[in-house]
């Protein structure tokens, strides 16, 4: 086997070579080692000499050690060795870039522009629309990368975002939304909302846009985006704008949203408004607008969205302090796209004439799974509300309240089924909407006028609500502050004040106590 392997490999042949010369070496070393009697000859015991005995042994040894290795060797390198002992293993097929960074592979990091880059000055005067373009436009040539905004003052007209991006504010960054709406581009009503929220016709667009995107990220060290909305107030006051007022932040069909560590303030319309999106997380935000004199300046509206977290945020606005909608009657049914799977967590809101957190009015294309918890609401008209009317048509259903705390708030909890406003007199009056399967749990505060409102009615009836772990101070006694109309539910345990009689009475362990046979009356009070 020795000789085919040699005929087979010049390095099988060398090998072997090698081994034939170190086994020769080790007869001659074994003839040429002497051999002394012992001293004790009666005995005749022999033994080998110290000296000699280790150099042969160390010989023997290094032979032993080059024979295997040039077996091992041979074994490797021919037809010889059909199970191999080694084998390096095949090398991989280059990885695509997201697989090799997910393998922790090297990959090419995105691009980081600075927008000084683009020929911007951040002066408050400067418009900087083409250098924001322009970065845009680079890092959609790169396939995505980073825009950094300085600190300075930013000013500029509207502009688009694109995919695999992030907007980065620096801290002292603040971008400006120019004032004279002739810069703001037109854009066509939502297909959701009919004709146009405010006016018939075309809209104005958001301050910061993007539709049809994927990853987008908007953060920074709290720097801030702007929207000067105060001339567009007055001149909606004064009934001077043709078109529905743009947002400050609009994102469309768009998925994998961060926004983070930024303020946003005085938008023209809407703050931030999500729509028709999924993946979206919201935290560390400040959202700021006036308290009075700023209409409709809601804070976060994710309208028609799925799987969206806001977290962590602080909201003082003119409006809503959030606002979940899916669609304006006739028009959000045939959209037909559901509000779904939002959580609002550890959020402090106060909203002087509307709702710290609202579902609704604009719901026709459903509302189901939201979580609204640790949300404190401090001087604001209404803690928490629901609000729709003949018309809207869908549902509002799966609905968890816990943790609420209530500061000097005019009426704490509200659930209102005659909110009519319509975009036009098509819609069907016969759409109502199923409301149920909400619940309160662990709702505290003080300085409230009125805890609860609960307004069904005989074709909106609000079904299995309850109440659990309720304790909340008022303001007036002498009143009955917990008002309900058309509402089938229960109370579990300790709630004040005192409950309506609509509702089933169970103990804290769930066991009936009195069951209420009044459901469909009522005793709403809108008088104090």
């Amino acid at each position: 086997m020795m000789e085919t392997a040699a005929v087979s490999s010049p390095r099988a042949a060398a090998a072997a070579a090698a081994a034939a010369t170190a086994t020769a070496a080790v007869l001659a070393a074994g003839a040429a080692s002497p051999v002394v009697s012992s001293p004790r000859r009666a005995h005749h015991h022999r033994r080998w000499a110290p000296v000699a005995v280790s150099s042969s042994y160390r010989a023997c040894l290094v032979v032993v050690w080059v024979v295997g290795f040039a077996l091992v060797f041979l074994w490797q390198s021919t037809s010889v060795g059909r199970v191999r002992l080694y084998t390096r293993p095949p090398m991989p097929r280059r990885a695509a870039p997201a697989a090799a960074a997910s393998m922790g592979q090297w990959v090419a990091s995105p691009p980081v522009y600075d927008l000084r880059e683009f020929g911007a000055v951040g002066d408050g005067r400067t418009v900087n629309t083409a250098a924001f373009e322009a970065a845009v436009a680079a890092i959609a040539e790169r396939g995505g990368g980073r825009l950094t905004v300085p600190a300075g003052r930013w000013l500029t007209a509207p502009f688009n975002l694109t995919s695999r991006m992030t907007l980065f504010l620096a801290a002292g960054a603040e971008i400006l939304g120019i004032q004279d709406e002739r810069y703001w581009p037109l854009m066509s009503p939502l297909p959701s909302y009919g004709y146009g929220r405010e006016h018939k016709g075309p809209r104005y667009g958001s301050l910061i846009h993007g539709q049809d995107l994927k990853d987008v990220t908007i953060t920074g060290h709290n720097g801030t985006i702007n929207g000067q909305g105060q001339s567009w107030w007055v001149k909606f006051r004064r009934k001077l704008l043709n078109h529905t007022r743009g947002p400050l932040v609009q994102l469309m069909r768009s998925s994998n949203i961060i926004i983070s560590n930024i303020t946003l303030r005085d938008s023209p319309f809407w703050t931030l408004h999500t729509y028709d999106c999924k993946n979206i997380t919201v935290s560390e935000t400040t959202i700021l607008a006036p308290i009075a004199g700023a209409p409709n300046t809601d804070g976060i509206d994710p309208d028609s969205c799925e799987n969206v977290l806001i977290k962590n945020c602080y909201i003082s606005v003119g409006d809503d302090g959030i606002a979940i909608k899916s669609g304006w009657d006739q028009y959000g049914i045939a959209y037909g796209r559901p509000s779904a799977n939002i959580t609002i967590q550890d959020v402090i809101i106060r909203s002087m004439v509307s709702a710290g957190v609202s579902i609704g009015s604009e719901m026709s294309g459903g509302v189901s799974n939201i979580l609204v918890e640790n949300v404190h609401v401090w001087d604001s008209r209404r803690g928490v509300r629901i609000k729709t009317a003949p018309g809207r048509g869908a549902y509002v259903s799966n609905v968890v309240y816990r943790n609420i705390t209530l500061e000097n708030v005019r009426v704490g909890i509200v659930i209102k089924t005659d909110y009519n406003e319509h975009p036009d007199e098509g819609f069907n009056p016969k759409a109502v909407p199923i409301i149920g399967n909400i619940s309160y749990t662990s709702i505290h505060g003080h300085g409230v006028r009125v805890p609860v409102r609960i307004q069904g009615s005989a074709e909106i009836p609000v079904k299995n609500v309850t109440f659990h772990d309720m304790s909340v101070g008022i303001v007036d006694r002498k009143n009955h502050v917990f008002q309900c109309s058309f509402v089938q539910g229960q109370v579990i345990g300790y709630v004040f004040p005192v409950p309506c009689k609509n509702l089933d009475l169970y103990n804290q362990r769930h066991e009936l106590v009195k069951q209420s046979t009044l459901q469909n009356i009522s005793d709403i009070d809108y008088s104090f």
